[in-house]
């Protein structure tokens, strides 16, 4: 996998920036990795939109490179609900009128609908590549991170957990995304939320981890996992 960091920058009232420590640095250059080495993790995605969110509840697992979830709108109408399976190419939506608050472990045999994930101009794809790119199966050169803009801008909590607030380096490849990446990510290197603009959306995408148990991601038919 390429390197997934995007373009860093901006204020969001936190007390940085500044240059990164060298366990800063560090615990940055591992975070990716922590998810690949633990195969998956939990996620929640907030898209914004200009007629309401929509919220994805489910799992990436990072060494297959798939996520798998359910869809909900707020302050929108339910036409976008439903499961949803996507890849970095690919996006697999089964429409539901009531959609249940988590996913089946087991994804339906039938009803579902494919198309290519787009790169650009859509929020909610380019949320579902960033998810997926939030894994490494190898750490980041800890060393060339500060060089290419990398930066502390504060500590925070997310859900008890505490967290150095920081930026990733400049990118050539934005993957569809135009703005801010910051990363929350706690004293082991785990990561706990990370906040991305794309060009799409007015608004930042937020990606919380570990807001759900867990739950191993099952390709549909004929939908093989990278690794």
């Amino acid at each position: 996998m390429g390197a997934a960091f995007l373009l860093a920058g901006g204020g969001s009232g936190s007390s940085g920036p500044r240059a990164l420590t060298s366990d800063e640095a560090n615990r940055l250059a591992i975070t990716r990795f922590r998810n690949y080495e633990a195969h998956g993790r939990a996620v929640t995605i907030t898209v914004p939109g200009t007629v309401g969110e929509l919220i994805v509840t489910g799992s990436v697992d990072y060494r297959g490179e798939i996520g798998y979830g359910v869809v909900h709108g707020t302050g929108r109408d339910t036409s976008s609900d439903g499961l949803i399976q996507w890849t970095a190419d690919s996006v697999f939506v089964h429409p539901m009128a009531n959609a249940p608050a988590h996913a089946p472990t087991s994804p339906p045999g039938s009803g579902w609908y494919s198309r290519a994930l787009q790169s650009s101009g859509n929020s909610l794809d380019s949320s579902l590549f960033i998810a997926l790119r939030l894994g490494s199966d190898r750490p980041d050169n800890a060393e060339l991170l500060p060089q290419n803009g990398a930066a502390w801008w504060g500590r925070d909590q997310v859900d008890g957990h505490p967290v150095d607030v920081m930026t990733g380096p400049s990118s050539r490849d934005r993957s569809g995304t135009a703005g801010n990446v910051r990363y929350w990510v706690g004293p082991d290197g785990t990561m706990y939320r990370v906040r991305a603009g794309v060009g799409s959306a007015s608004q930042p995408v937020v990606i919380d981890f570990d807001t759900q148990k867990y739950v191993p991601v099952r390709p549909l038919p004929g939908v093989t996992p990278t690794r």
